[in-house]
């Protein structure tokens, strides 16, 4: 990977899902319209924007879940992890085989896995719970299961989709300190949060997001600014 080229970048991305709105009728929705913007290798952009903006979208089209329906979406690197409650595993399976199958899909080998588990349990606080069906799982303890495995498979960049607002007050707590011990060893993350002080505590950048386009791109408090400002549309 060339150091000076992004590690992702968009340019007028958009995406569009087809729909059947009647009898041989078909009609397009839009998820995204046009967005552009660059992930840097060592950052941390954080994603800010109201309900159905196109934030998960958006983090689905930078891990290579979904495919741009026009403009361009460049990748340096295949070693993306999309960490969010929506994407990933299977309901019927335990919480381990779950953990198992989210490592293999995130780069690990099942004896890197196996020597992890340990590790993925303790920092997940599942204990006993781990051998019980997911569908038995709240979705707190989903959220934690996710974060405990994307720590450990430490692949190149982290998308984390809202999971930060998920769990009691100590697991927050935990896992935002485990993101930044994450942050200060120069990875590189993209965050996507309601939560304005989150993206300021943890992020280099933001982008915002408003109705499926990029509005704003810059230094955090630039941008919370100008998202936050009264009677904007």
């Amino acid at each position: 990977m060339m150091p000076d080229l992004p590690v992702i970048s968009l340019q007028s991305a958009g995406v569009a899902y087809s729909h059947r709105t009647g009898f041989m009728k078909k009609s397009d929705y839009w998820a995204l319209k046009d967005i552009s913007c660059e992930l840097h290798h060592g950052e941390t952009l954080g994603v800010i924007g109201r309900n159905g903006a196109g934030k998960s979208s958006l983090l689905k089209l930078m891990a290579g879940i979904i495919d741009p329906s026009h403009g361009v979406v460049k990748r340096q690197t295949s070693r993306v992890a999309l960490l969010s409650l929506q994407v990933g595993f299977l309901p019927n399976l335990t919480g381990r085989d779950n953990a198992f199958l989210s490592g293999l899909l995130l780069g690990l080998g099942k004896k890197d896995i196996s020597e992890r588990m340990d590790s993925i349990i303790e920092f997940s606080e599942l204990d006993e719970f781990i051998d019980q069906p997911l569908r038995s799982y709240s979705t707190g303890m989903r959220a934690r299961l996710g974060f405990a495995v994307a720590l450990q498979a430490d692949p190149d960049v982290l998308l984390i989709d809202e999971i930060l607002g998920v769990g009691d007050r100590d697991f927050k707590l935990k896992s935002s300190q485990a993101l930044k011990e994450r942050i200060e060893s120069d990875r590189t993350v993209v965050i996507v949060s309601h939560q304005p002080e989150t993206i300021r505590s943890l992020c280099d950048r933001a982008l915002w997001i408003e109705n499926r386009v990029s509005r704003m791109t810059g230094p955090v408090d630039e941008v919370l600014a100008a998202y936050r400002k009264p009677g904007r549309k």
